[in-house]
């Protein structure tokens, strides 16, 4: 069973990747937070298999967080949700080793990048 971590500042994208990993695997954990820092207090003591991030949110940023989960969690399987997918933000998104779910969210991009996480 694996577990996913969905971060992302809009309720509205939470509600709709939770909602889509939880079509695809009803039995995976699922978790959600609003901001980066949310995020690294909800795996403190977990082992995320796959993480989901926007890249735009108040605060630490999507690629800050990449930063930290990076560090705690060296073969996390990272992508970004996001409209931005400027030259500048993938080469940073690359070094992260993150790949990218281009917006609009849908259940095909969720199920490519899960299964490319080897989900």
């Amino acid at each position: 069973m694996a577990t996913v971590l969905i971060v992302d500042d809009s309720r509205l994208a939470r509600d709709m990747v939770s909602s889509v990993v939880t079509s695809l695997h009803p039995d995976w954990t699922v978790l959600v937070a609003s901001s980066g820092a949310d995020a690294l207090a909800m795996v403190e003591g977990r082992t995320p298999h796959a993480a989901i991030l926007d890249y735009n949110m108040p605060g630490m940023d999507g690629l800050e967080l990449a930063g930290h989960l990076r560090e705690r969690f060296p073969a996390l399987p990272m992508g970004f949700l996001t409209a931005n997918v400027q030259d500048s933000l993938k080469k940073k998104a690359e070094a992260l080793g993150c790949g990218f779910i281009p917006k609009p969210i849908t259940t095909d991009k969720i199920r490519a990048f899960l299964a490319g996480a080897g989900l």
